[in-house]
């Protein structure tokens, strides 16, 4: 699975890669040619040169337990083919227990162009390759494109002399194959490879980067020793017994290329120092909590999330599930796992969706789905639809919409329920999900799904308690005349849910997004209406309606207009508060003006909850005039790049974010539930 998911990222990397973005890039890379006249009948090399800001780093071509080697897509004329990509000698970085083999420092991949002699001389040759890569630190990876072009033409092939010299330079850097086979021979769980190498030859700290994947463990120690004029080194074997290729570092910025064939290993030799994470050239940065926490975290935020408001309808359809069944075991636990498995399912798409874009360039945050105009037009027709249902104001023969979302005649209903579950409540993150959702944009594929996974079993985590210990599920009350009136005291709820939708509708999206839903509304209830009217003449009535009802909902979301500027915004409740500008902010603090950063969106409730009762408080806002502290207010509620890459760059995939950045030193994170009293800690502390 784990090579599924990290070809599912680098193709759709490969496809962001199409679209030109205007992004700050923290690994900024340029093309150069060696020469701009290629001879017809020759080669010409091109450099990919990258220097990385301080504090990040690129990725090799095998990166390892985590990140992504440079992608190249070539748009090259008639008569032009590109080779393979020439990687120099990448440093072993390891962070959180994952191994990467990354460059820090600037360098540069060389690719050579194969010049058909069919080529005409003076003939122009156009160069243009989208390449994508990713930017990380020690916390944060952020997806980087570019399309590099050159126009060259067929000519001499004279270079530079200043070009030949720092062309020959990074030439230099680039490994060698090593004229010999290597040996590998596994025993137990210690991969050997014994390495052809003179006895003479100076040697610095080796260290083998694997190219093979799957054969040894990256984030193993390493030992070396020399034997002759062999040089063995061992790790952790990984997966089946097979050669490992790859590149073995011998000095700084040197190296050898290696393919391995099966073969007996040399005894004994003298030990020689390992590369390795204590180094100074590689430091080992704990920058993540261990995985188990993490998924802890994930599985704490997702059940946390059932106290949240925004569930809260979604709970009570399965509490009318769960007293239909009457303590019945067998239904209960069928109907628990269908909800599971719905709302898991809906958390793995929703992260897939996310990470993918993400690796495609877009720089969009967790809750995306609610920044969607046609998304949540879409789920307001679903909740006029039920809460009409739960009102009594129209049946479907066998089921009612209300019940069937939760009761299908079987699981259906529940799995459904389940996916409309997670769409609704994993916008409104908790103190607990923070940590773990920011890393799952920094963990390799498998491990972020694990913690999406998480989340979704502890959204589920009440039901799956009730339908599987007894003592639970014997305090449900027995079916009875009672829910009628509680499916009815349920419309309540949902209209105020559908009304709340409206009202997104018309944040987003102004006033003819909110005139589109209410018209929607209208047809939906007179659709309804008039169903109520013809279903007892009309044996296909259901299959009608439901026809009618799809087809206006998607001829409805082509009228739906599009988000609105992040300038439409209102606003905001503290006088004298400024939007968001990363620029601005750069600007008062190096005034030593001290900043109150807060993030917020109109769909994220614990937002709303921190403004009502600590931010937009008096007293909060006489503190803040009284220490000449300014307030930025970064509302995420459209997608807004500034803002998804910001949050990034501190390790969250969404809001709430509270920062104070005092007149000097750096910024205090606040907690995700606020208080009066906490904003005021962090200020006077």
């Amino acid at each position: 699975m784990h090579w599924l998911f990290r070809w599912l990222l680098v193709a759709l990397a490969l496809l962001g890669a199409q679209v030109a973005s205007a992004q700050q890039l923290n690994v900024p890379g340029r093309l150069v040619a060696e020469t701009d006249a290629p001879a017809p009948g020759s080669s010409l090399t091109l450099a990919f040169v990258f220097e990385p800001k301080a504090g990040w780093h690129g990725y090799w071509e095998n990166p390892g337990d985590a990140g992504l080697g440079l992608q190249l897509e070539w748009k090259l004329p008639a008569g032009i083919t590109p080779g393979k990509p020439r990687f120099p000698v990448p440093k072993p970085l390891l962070i959180g227990g994952l191994m990467n083999h990354v460059y820090e420092e600037p360098h540069a991949i060389l690719v050579d162009l194969a010049i058909d002699s069919s080529v005409q001389s003076g003939t122009s040759v156009p160069l243009e390759v989208a390449a994508n890569w990713l930017a990380c630190t020690d916390t944060i990876c952020v997806p980087q494109q570019d399309r590099f072009t050159l126009q060259l033409r067929a000519g001499g092939g004279t270079v530079e002399f200043n070009k030949r010299k720092q062309f020959d330079q990074w030439r230099s850097a680039i490994p060698v194959p090593l004229d010999q086979n290597a040996r590998y021979a596994i025993s137990g769980k210690t991969y050997a490879i014994a390495i052809p190498y003179p006895a003479s030859a100076p040697l610095d700290r080796p260290y083998f980067f694997a190219l093979t994947t799957d054969r040894i463990r990256y984030a193993a120690p390493q030992a070396a020793r020399r034997a002759g004029d062999w040089l063995i080194i061992t790790t952790e074997a990984q997966g089946q017994a097979a050669p490992v290729d790859g590149l073995l570092r011998i000095g700084d910025g040197q190296g050898l290329l290696i393919r391995t064939v099966a073969g007996p290993i040399p005894k004994g030799g003298d030990e020689v120092a390992a590369l390795g994470a204590s180094d100074k050239l590689t430091p080992a940065v704990p920058a993540l909590p261990a995985l188990p926490w993490l998924l802890l975290g994930a599985l704490v935020g997702g059940l946390l999330l059932n106290l949240m408001p925004c569930v809260f309808p979604i709970l009570g359809l399965k509490a009318l599930t769960l007293a239909k069944a009457g303590g019945d075991q067998r239904e209960a636990r069928q109907d628990a796992l269908a909800y599971t498995a719905g709302v898991v399912l809906s958390c793995l798409a929703l992260g897939v969706t996310m990470l993918s874009l993400r690796a495609a360039g877009e720089e969009i945050g967790w809750a995306f789905q609610l920044q969607e105009p046609v998304v949540i037009f879409a789920l307001l027709a679903l909740m006029v639809v039920v809460t009409a249902n739960l009102a009594g104001l129209f049946e479907l023969p066998g089921f009612a919409v209300g019940d069937g979302l939760t009761r299908k005649s079987g699981m259906s209903g529940s799995f459904w329920t389940g996916v409309l579950a997670a769409v609704v409540a994993t916008p409104c993150t908790g103190p607990f999900m923070a940590a773990a959702m920011g890393a799952a944009l920094l963990l390799p594929a498998v491990e972020a799904m694990l913690l999406f996974a998480s989340l979704g079993i502890g959204i589920a985590l009440p039901f799956l308690m009730i339908a599987y210990v007894p003592r639970m599920r014997a305090i449900l009350p027995k079916p009875g005349p009672w829910l009628g009136r509680f499916r009815r005291l349920m419309a309540i709820p949902m209209g105020l849910t559908a009304l709340a939708l409206l009202w997104l509708m018309w944040r987003l999206t102004g006033t003819e997004g909110l005139l589109a839903g209410v018209v929607a509304i209208v047809l939906l209830l007179a659709m309804l209406i008039g169903y109520r009217i013809v279903q007892a003449r009309l044996p296909k009535a259901p299959l009608l309606l439901l026809i009618a009802g799809i087809a206006m909902v998607a001829v409805g979301a082509q009228f739906i207009p599009e988000s609105r500027n992040a300038d439409a915004k209102g606003e905001p409740a503290i006088p004298g508060a400024l939007p968001f500008d990363a620029g601005k902010l750069a600007e008062l603090r190096a005034q030593g003006t001290p900043v109150f950063l807060y993030f917020t969106a109109d769909w994220c409730v614990t937002c709303k909850v921190n403004e009502a009762a600590a931010i937009n408080r008096d007293e909060t806002i006489r503190l803040f005039e009284a220490k000449g502290i300014k307030v930025m207010v970064c509302d995420f509620t459209r997608r807004d790049a500034a803002i998804a890459r910001f949050l990034t760059e501190h390790g969250r995939s969404g809001v709430p974010l509270y920062l104070f950045y005092p007149r000097r030193g750096e910024a205090k994170e606040l907690p995700q539930i606020l208080t009066p009293d906490i904003i005021a800690e962090a200020i006077e502390s």
